[in-house]
């Protein structure tokens, strides 16, 4: 074959190939994992993080119109954003002006069982979500992973109170989005499956991993004297002894994932605990253990906001607990009813808590 017929051959092909795969693949995004952080993620395979799909995701994340738009004034719209505030830790806050008190409800007014759990660092969790850990890999009605929660909360009458339909048909009237899910998934068509993929990918890339702390253990910054304290009464049994739940084996993360009864109430009425997803008897009253990150701006606090400060957070540990047959054996000081630690001590403690805080997180838009 001659160079002009075989460059001719070449070019033939690239068209071909062109036509056949007229758009370039989304581009891979490695999560970036902070010093110290553990490496094993939790993505799926048919999920694969993406440039394209974290953008897409954001935005969908943000948009109201996941609740639909039938055209009426008096629809309400609503995204996940309502209730997960990047300035909250993507918590729902205090000062929310939809929800007062950051007491939650959906577009229809129905309360929801447990108030908002933060979006932070949910990439590292292979325990389950959900303050009772009901979205898990082992889940037999299917309700595995991040994918599921955005799934539910858009149908869920106590969260966005949508349906499929009704959300899609109001996201194709956005001449915003066929390129959009193009860049991401290689075709414009806008499917749940789609979207709930999307924000999946962007809540996985809600990684906070440089506080005032993450600073220090890389000797770029120091620690005051009452932080140092309050991070030994932090990691000691004799001190606070918070390191088993909220940061055992030194876990940068500040929380195992775990469940725990805490000695919050002496009797249970919650049909949403622990105990409903493993049937198990010391799992009544029994959440998960939140992570410790941004934990001054991610109030209110517990699975039932019953504390709006951090400070009542902490007088509970030292001088609140109730005893029932369900308290955690990690409970160490239950029939004492807390630590009892001095106030300067709680000073301390709650000086090294405010070290968790990443601003960077929080409010830097880069």
């Amino acid at each position: 074959m001659k160079p002009a017929s075989a460059i001719a051959t070449i070019l033939g092909l690239c068209l071909l190939l062109a036509a056949c795969n007229p758009t370039e693949e989304p581009t891979p995004l490695d999560i970036p994992i902070p010093y110290g952080f553990p490496s094993r993620l939790n993505i799926p395979d048919d999920n694969p993080m993406t440039v394209e799909g974290v953008a897409l995701g954001k935005l969908l994340f943000e948009d109201g119109h996941l609740s639909g738009y039938t055209g009426s004034e008096t629809d309400s719209l609503m995204s996940c954003a309502d209730c997960h505030r990047r300035a909250h830790n993507y918590d729902i806050g205090l000062d929310n002006p939809r929800f007062p008190n950051g007491k939650p409800h959906g577009r229809t007014g129905i309360y929801t069982n447990h108030t908002a759990m933060p979006l932070c660092n949910l990439v590292f969790n292979h325990e389950g979500y959900l303050w009772n850990g009901a979205v898990h890999s082992s889940n037999s009605a299917g309700k595995r992973q991040i994918e599921d929660i955005v799934r539910a909360a858009i149908t869920a009458e106590d969260e966005i109170g949508s349906s499929e339909a009704r959300t899609l048909e109001a996201l194709r009237r956005d001449s915003r989005y066929p390129e959009l899910f193009k860049k991401a998934f290689g075709s414009e068509e806008i499917t749940m499956d789609r979207v709930e993929k999307a924000i999946a990918q962007y809540v996985r890339s809600l990684v906070s991993g440089n506080a005032k702390f993450d600073r220090y253990l890389q000797g770029n910054e120091l620690l005051t004297p009452q932080e140092l304290h309050g991070l030994v009464l932090f990691t000691t049994e004799e001190g606070a002894d918070c390191f088993h739940c909220h940061g055992s084996g030194g876990s940068p993360l500040f929380t195992t994932n775990l469940f725990y009864n805490n000695g919050l109430d002496a009797t249970f009425c919650d049909n949403a605990d622990r105990n409903a997803v493993t049937g198990y008897s010391m799992d009544i009253g029994a959440y998960r253990a939140p992570s410790l990150r941004n934990i001054a701006v991610s109030a209110p606090y517990m699975h039932d906001g019953r504390y709006k400060t951090l400070d009542e957070v902490l007088t509970f540990y030292n001088e609140g607990l109730q005893y029932s047959p369900y308290v955690s054996p990690l409970m160490h000081k239950i029939h004492e009813g807390g630590r009892h630690l001095s106030p300067s001590d709680i000073a301390d403690l709650k000086a090294f808590l405010l070290t968790l805080t990443d601003e960077e997180f929080l409010f830097d838009d880069r």
